[in-house]
């Protein structure tokens, strides 16, 4: 069996080497931050249409039931 050590693992880098890595991990992590950003608008885009698409049905159907009601017996059509 072997013996356990309550000492904490630890690895020496070169800064050069820690600054590299962490500056492709940065550029990748803006890479994702700005694909998520264009399906997040997307995604905002489709539901602006479908709620425009609804408000125009809606204030549509008002205008023709003002006709309807009031316009048309005015008329008398």
């Amino acid at each position: 069996m072997s013996e356990q050590s309550d000492s904490v693992p630890s690895v020496v880098v070169d800064a050069a080497d820690f600054n590299e890595v962490l500056e492709k991990l940065n550029s990748i992590d803006e890479k994702i931050e700005f694909v998520n950003s264009e399906i997040a608008q997307r995604i905002g885009k489709k539901v602006g249409r479908d709620i425009g698409i609804l408000y125009g049905a809606v204030v549509g159907i008002i205008m023709f039931l003002l006709y309807l009601l009031f316009l048309a017996p005015m008329l008398r059509i």
